[in-house]
């Protein structure tokens, strides 16, 4: 039985904008009725949780709105309530690190939030998830070391800076887009970051078609094995790279994705990792194929795991 963790209030009211806020829900509502699913609500994260990866200055702009700039650093307009959203946001990637430790798989339906840094936000994410639940789990010792599998069509800055000085933490992001310092870049033939000794990014050229990403794989996820198999695989399962996208260069159908993440799951379960995933990115009008993707998500997950 997977859990998979959600509560309404996570989506705040921002209006119609480029993140389709309604999607966590619409695929909340799906996944209810499948059967080797068990859906639950998780609990919000703490001010204690953010401040382990976040400045105060930062959570208390998110809380308050003011200053104005620094409120809406994540790129969408500022509402009562998303600190309150957010907070349930991060606490249902939590629950589903957690819950995965136990289960061997789990599902937060939400967003990771991986473009979030320290101090600001970028690219629609606000706190950074991803970091707030390892942080969380590594300071109660239920983990030693963690890992963090980037596939959405970004690249996964945020996280990338977060776990700079936490070396206890690896992550491997596969991109189409890059990003850096709050903008995308569509052209990933150059370079716009540094790699480092725990966090790695591998671009995909524009084009790239179902085998040649399972084959990117297949070459790269061993890394995150590196020195030893870690506690713990949060993978970021964006809808993002499907070639409906808006953003998306790559030639990548939804079966393409679905086959991307049973590959990541037997991956890990062969070498006996637990992983828990988030939905990351998806843009494409109507919402119902972002919906679909995230949906194969959870077939790969039943295909692999069992019900």
């Amino acid at each position: 039985m997977i859990e998979a963790f959600h509560h309404p209030g996570q989506a705040a009211s921002i209006g119609d904008h480029t993140m389709p806020m309604e999607k966590f829900q619409l695929v909340a509502d799906r996944v209810a009725g499948l059967d080797g699913v068990r859906l639950l609500r998780p609990e919000p994260v703490t001010r204690t949780d953010l401040l382990r990866v976040h400045t105060d200055n930062y959570i208390r702009a998110i809380e308050t709105g003011k200053p104005r700039p620094l409120a809406e650093s994540q790129k969408f307009p500022w509402v009562p309530g998303l600190y309150e959203s957010v907070r349930l946001t991060n606490g249902a990637v939590a629950a589903a690190a957690s819950s995965a430790l136990s289960h061997g798989i789990a599902a937060a339906v939400a967003s990771g939030f991986h473009h979030s840094c320290a101090e600001h936000g970028e690219g629609f994410c606000t706190f950074n998830g991803l970091v707030v639940a390892l942080e969380k789990l590594y300071r109660a010792g239920a983990l030693r070391t963690a890992a963090v599998l980037d596939l959405d069509l970004h690249y996964g800055n945020g996280t990338a800076q977060l776990i700079q000085d936490r070396p206890w933490i690896r992550q491997l992001s596969v991109y189409g887009n890059d990003y850096w310092n709050n903008v995308c870049f569509r052209d990933v033939t150059e370079k716009k970051h540094p790699d480092g000794p725990n966090h790695l990014s591998v671009a995909l050229p524009a084009g790239t078609d179902g085998p040649q990403l399972l084959e990117v794989l297949e070459q790269n996820l061993p890394w995150l094995l590196q020195p030893r198999p870690p506690d713990l695989v949060l993978f970021q399962a964006g809808a993002d790279p499907l070639r409906d996208d808006p953003y998306s260069p790559l030639n990548l159908g939804a079966a393409d994705l679905e086959a991307r993440d049973r590959h990541v799951f037997s991956f890990f379960r062969r070498h006996g990792v637990p992983v828990a995933w988030t939905l990351a990115g998806g843009y494409t009008r109507p919402v119902e194929k972002v919906v679909a993707v995230h949906l194969g998500t959870f077939r790969a997950a039943l295909d692999v795991h069992g019900r």
